[in-house]
């Protein structure tokens, strides 16, 4: 069985004749701003030839299932999709693909050599994870979702498996959101790791999603991603002492068998740029830079583009937050002022004061101080209603949130994301010249 990167959750798997891909992604950046890193770049021409036997998606994450990548590839391919929302399968057929299929946990697929049974994981709403066999070998692939303690139980008579591509880096969203709030100090690796690991027995462990950073310039890429690929190596060498991690880096392949691992020729498509056994540098004590200063790294808006955003702050917004029903335990539920802070790429202010109560909101004077205030660029703001930008890389920033209160009843994320199912794909197509 043959195993190579391709980037962040993305693999190839080959067996005899058969080629499967998963999650591919063969853009960088990826997901508007997610860069490489390692960095790698793309023989398109090469991909625009690939005649994958079928593509399985895990889940509908835009990094992950993304409409530009799959335009690349042959019409005819079966695309397998874990996604509970139809909306997502219609993008697919919009491109052209003739033959899109539902995958359901437990359910087994098989495309020539290869068995395919999807895993249910910890939010089956959302993600799924792959169980691969061919050859009389198991991998299973965890994506880079958590794992349901009742699918452990399912997997442990699988053990010991041949390999396991381990999602290994938590990211640090809420912390990035609402840096008041983060704790300070070393990360602690999640708890639940080492008797889940130890329970599967790999022979090899793949520390695997991630691999991607931010702009050079954002103090994210000090802030968000709290495991180093060296750390994550020493702990699973701590719990399973027997097993090997391999680092795969984008394009790197390796031969599994009975018997050990051995290199393969890498993807002559996936082209490395530069030093690939880099590491990520985290800081608990990084000071994140001034929302303003953030703003000026963006380009301007056209004048038609800055007025769509103000608008949705004078307008759009106070609308769409009264079209959807606030959680009874939000901190919104009781009366309180909310400000909402937007800068221009010289990093100008606009800011705009909103009285709420619970699913209600109106603009206010600035007789009274805000108890919640949001801060955003308006590039951002901009990208998050027309180009379908996710949260992670939208430099929202939250002051005064207390600490009891949730960091998603935020009323601008809740405007932008609360029903935005397929916003990023359905901005690719718009892209593509595509309407559904």
């Amino acid at each position: 069985m043959k195993i190579s990167r391709i980037l962040h959750a993305g693999y190839a798997f080959e067996s005899g004749a058969t080629r499967i891909l998963f999650d591919p992604v063969f853009e960088n950046p990826f997901s508007r701003n997610c860069h490489a890193f390692p960095d790698v770049r793309f023989d398109l021409a090469q991909v625009r030839e690939l005649r994958p036997d079928a593509v399985f998606i895990s889940h509908f994450h835009d990094d992950h299932c993304s409409m530009e990548s799959l335009n690349l590839l042959d019409r005819a391919t079966p695309v397998y999709l874990y996604c509970v929302f139809d909306e997502l399968f219609a993008m697919i057929r919009a491109l052209g693909f003739v033959n899109v299929l539902s995958l359901e946990v437990d359910a087994s697929v098989t495309i020539g050599a290869f068995e395919i049974i999807p895993r249910r994981a910890l939010d089956a709403d959302v993600d799924s994870m792959f169980q691969i066999r061919a050859e009389g070998l198991n991998v299973l692939n965890v994506v880079d979702a958590w794992m349901d303690p009742q699918t452990l139980e399912q997997l442990k008579p699988y053990a010991p498996w041949d390999m396991v591509l381990w999602p290994f880096q938590t990211m640090r969203e809420v912390d990035v959101i609402a840096p008041s709030r983060a704790a300070r100090g070393p990360v602690e690796l999640p708890e639940e790791w080492p008797q889940q690991l130890q329970a599967l027995a790999p022979r090899y462990v793949v520390p695997s999603s991630c691999q991607f950073r931010q702009e050079p310039w954002s103090w994210y890429n000090h802030a968000l991603f709290p495991i180093t690929y060296r750390r994550f190596a020493q702990a699973v060498g701590e719990w399973l002492p027997s097993a090997q991690v391999v680092r795969l880096n984008p394009s790197v392949s390796v031969a599994l068998t009975a018997a050990g691992l051995t290199p393969a020729a890498p993807l002559p498509w996936v082209l490395p740029v530069g030093e690939q056994d880099v590491d990520y540098d985290y800081d608990a004590d990084i000071v994140p830079p001034p929302t303003a200063d953030i703003a000026r790294h963006f380009a301007p808006l056209t004048a038609e583009q800055a007025a769509l955003a103000l608008a949705f702050c004078r307008t759009g917004l106070m609308e769409r937050y009264e079209q959807m029903e606030l959680p009874e335990d939000s901190y919104f539920a009781t009366p309180c002022v909310w400000q909402l802070s937007v800068y221009d790429h010289d990093g100008g202010v606009q800011q705009f004061r909103y009285r709420v109560h619970g699913d209600s909101i109106a603009l206010t004077g600035d007789e009274e101080a805000p108890t919640w205030a949001t801060e955003i660029p308006l590039a951002k703001l901009y990208a998050g209603l027309a180009l379908g930008e996710s949260l992670t890389s939208m430099y929202l920033r939250i002051h005064g949130a207390p600490a009891d209160a949730d960091i998603v009843d935020d009323p601008l994320i809740r405007c932008l994301f609360d029903d935005a199912i397929g916003a990023y794909q359905a901005a690719q197509l718009r892209r593509l010249g595509i309407t559904i």
